[in-house]
């Protein structure tokens, strides 16, 4: 049987909107745990793992909104703990896009609610947290039932957590050690490592990944198609490199590897490159914090140029503009947007430019000022009109329809603060 890979699997223990040192220890690491989480995927990370500490259903739905985002931008596995209390919570995690909702197995009530979790959302969505190894050995049926993998919180039980095989186990570790490591790779009752074992090492993550397969211990890693014997370089020996912003399209910058740079490149997930005007290595954002994560890199058809599809962090130009390329030159017609996602987002914006800065006589600043119920009560009477008008043969009162509908929609969609980004990823999350 092929071994299963272990995982390394960076934390984020999530407090009052920031990242804290650990459950206990709540030291801000981090005041943007999404940009946390971007740093430990392109660390090469194979999961994050989040911790909400809410002490109350408020900050929890505050903590919801942040773990959305996580998921949505990560670009690894999410799981998603604490303060799961009820079934709701279970859902909330699973909706937000986590890959797996752990449950904290402490809980008597939890463990009753094992059964109906995995039911519903899969037992492979579910994990269970626990401390303790007997709580695990009493209720073994139940795991082996209802729960696809278990996460120990407290490294004293460790070496009794290692005797569990018939669920394994992600250990959770304050320090690194290259000995456990390789110990507890082997194990088939271990399926990865947690913590600020990884949190604080996550510099290091491609080494002990190199480490790991040289031992035998199957593990991921970034892999490119193309070595850089493939490519055709410039007289310079460098690779020319045009890079696009993954969300938006929008092309960021263009700039220059050498062999160096692409190989670190593949094995670090960060953008490097090779400035021509310093004559060295240049890690895009490690003097400014914008660093530049990559989701792909394509080569074109002549092999002489890459294209990098990368998350941005800030500002990709010098001079503080998202983009290098803001300088028109020349425009020989104004074509209309047309993009779909592009208009939607274009009105939107001008609806929430309408709520935040009233205009006198807009209808939009009516509909903000009698409120929701109107709102939902024009809605409904578009719905009804599109039905009506799908009846005829000619589609033009449809397409009219449909385009009230809409307007309508995005009126209601400011009101409770939901953005087009948050409608498209649940989609993408469906289609998965």
């Amino acid at each position: 049987m092929e071994q299963a890979l272990k995982k390394f699997v960076a934390c984020i223990y999530l407090k009052d909107g920031k990242a804290a040192r650990g459950l206990a220890d709540h030291t801000v690491v981090s005041d943007d745990p999404v940009e946390l989480s971007l740093a430990y995927a392109a660390g090469g990370v194979d999961a994050i793992l989040i911790f909400d500490q809410s002490d109350n259903d408020a900050r929890h739905d505050e903590a919801i909104g942040i773990i959305r985002e996580i998921c949505a931008s990560a670009g690894v596995p999410v799981y998603g703990a604490g303060h799961v209390n009820r079934l709701e919570d279970v859902k909330k995690l699973i909706y937000a896009g986590c890959a797996k909702a752990a449950l904290n197995f402490s809980k008597e009530s939890n463990i009753e609610m094992l059964k109906e979790a995995a039911e519903r959302f899969g037992k492979d969505r579910i994990a269970a947290c626990y401390r303790a190894v007997d709580d695990i050995r009493t209720h073994k049926d139940v795991i082996v039932n209802y729960v696809d993998e278990l996460i120990l919180i407290d490294e004293k039980d460790v070496r009794e957590a290692l005797k569990i095989e018939e669920v394994p186990s992600i250990l959770t570790l304050p320090e690194i050690s290259l000995d456990k490591i390789l110990e507890f790779g082997q194990l088939a009752s271990v399926s990865g490592i947690s913590g600020n074992a990884i949190n604080d090492n996550i510099d290091q993550i491609a080494d002990l990944k190199k480490l790991c397969r040289e031992n035998g211990i199957t593990v991921s890693q970034h892999h490119a198609r193309f070595s850089w014997a493939d490519f055709r370089k410039d007289p310079q020996g460098l690779l020319p490199v045009v890079v696009q912003e993954a969300s938006t399209g929008d092309v960021l910058m263009v700039a220059y590897m050498n062999e160096e740079a692409y190989n670190n490149t593949v094995s670090t997930g960060r953008m490097t490159y090779w400035s021509r005007s310093r004559s060295q290595l240049w890690i895009k954002g490690e003097t400014s914090g914008h660093f530049q994560y990559v989701r792909s890199l394509m080569a074109d058809c002549d092999m002489d140029t890459l294209l990098a599809k990368v998350d941005q962090v800030g500002a990709a130009c010098h001079t503080g503009h998202h983009s290098c390329f803001f300088q028109q030159d020349l425009v020989l017609k104004e074509d209309p947007e047309i993009d779909p996602m592009k208009v939607l987002e274009r009105d939107y914006r001008t609806i929430l430019e309408r709520r935040d800065h009233p205009k006198e006589g807009s209808y939009t600043n009516y509909l903000f000022d009698k409120g929701i119920d109107k709102m939902l009560k024009k809605l409904g009477e578009e719905c009804t009109e599109i039905v009506i008008a799908a009846k005829n043969t000619d589609p033009t009162e449809t397409v009219y329809e449909i385009s009230d509908l809409m307007y309508h929609l995005m009126v209601v969609m400011a009101e409770k603060n939901i953005t087009w980004k948050d409608v498209t990823q649940e989609l993408v999350r469906r289609a998965k």
